[in-house]
């Protein structure tokens, strides 16, 4: 008699949920949106229960799916375990790694590291999942998430890749026909690109460099809120809006460190510094003795080091 139960569905499940949709799924999988329907369906048929509620607009997982999705996780992270167990740790790392990061810094710096990631490493699989809003850490969809600032859940492992600071600033253009500023109390007199990420949207918060310079305004600790005609909630149109003169940008300066050296945008305030939000490789404990998870970790840290300072990534592989 055969089972209900397919191991290929796991991996297949785990990743049409972790992608939202079932086209989101099909472009992830190389498939059809109609062959990633079927096969559910087929799923579904062979259980005998609805694994998701689908509309023409959203999906949400049954409550049997959800039992399905958290023990197929469970299974796919024992499999992951079992293969280093016998490889061991002399061997190349090989298999499934799905990894996370935001919509922005994933696609101008984690994109490419991954592609030089699987020619050095051809029998890696990876899955780059970028995303808006970072996923509860808690959640076992990913084998790697790549976050701003450290992680407060002690049940995961944070590995620092690269510091982040983020600066002010505008182009040469913008600060000749609405003014230099002195303080941070003149951002209020400015348009600012407004970026909403986060529940503090609108609020700029800095401290005095340690490098303090002339424009630091005096101040230890400042909180401004700003206004601007533009905001988005991504960063990469907030970067374009600033390069064409439209207003001051906070921006990582990962994201414009190239624009500042060819003098396209101008630091502003530059005795001023924002909360750090240095880059960490987060993964669960289960995965410290992981060989693609340890190989992909230790290849993002040193080619975001060979960039450090803000600069960009090696493009060495």
């Amino acid at each position: 008699m055969s089972s209900a139960i397919n191991p290929a569905d796991f991996s297949f499940f785990s990743t049409l949920v972790a992608a939202g949709s079932l086209a989101a799924a099909a472009r992830e999988l190389g498939l059809t949106t109609a062959a990633v329907s079927k096969r559910l369906s087929q799923m579904e048929a062979r259980l005998g229960l609805m694994l998701i509620n689908r509309t023409t607009r959203r999906m949400s997982l049954t409550q049997e799916g959800e039992t399905y999705l958290e023990r197929a996780r469970k299974i796919l992270l024992d499999i992951g375990d079992l293969e280093d167990l016998l490889w061991g740790v002399t061997q190349k790392p090989k298999g499934l790694l799905r990894v996370n990061a935001t919509l922005g810094f994933g696609r101008s710096h984690i994109a490419p590291l991954v592609s030089k990631f699987v020619d050095r490493y051809p029998e890696v699989d990876v899955q780059l999942q970028l995303s808006v809003t970072p996923p509860p850490l808690s959640d076992d969809a990913y084998d790697v998430c790549i976050r701003f600032g450290p992680p407060p859940d002690a049940r995961m492992i944070a590995r620092f890749l690269a510091h982040n600071r983020r600066i002010l600033c505008a182009t040469p253009g913008y600060l000749r026909r609405h003014g230099e500023l002195k303080t941070p109390q003149d951002l209020m007199k400015h348009n600012c690109i407004g970026i909403r990420q986060g529940d503090e949207y609108g609020v700029w918060r800095f401290t005095a460099s340690r490098h303090r310079g002339k424009n630091s305004g005096g101040m230890r600790d400042h909180h401004v809120r700003v206004r601007g005609n533009l905001t988005t909630n991504d960063g990469g149109v907030a970067v374009n809006w600033a390069l064409e003169g439209r207003g001051i940008l906070l921006r990582a300066e990962w994201d414009v460190i190239h624009y500042l050296e060819k003098g396209r945008l101008v630091h502003v305030l530059p005795g001023l510094d924002s909360p750090d939000a240095d880059i960490y490789a987060v993964y669960p404990q289960q995965h410290r003795s992981s060989t693609r998870v340890k190989a992909f970790v230790d290849f993002l840290a040193g080619a975001l080091d060979k960039g450090k300072g803000g600069g960009r990534p090696s493009q060495s592989p």
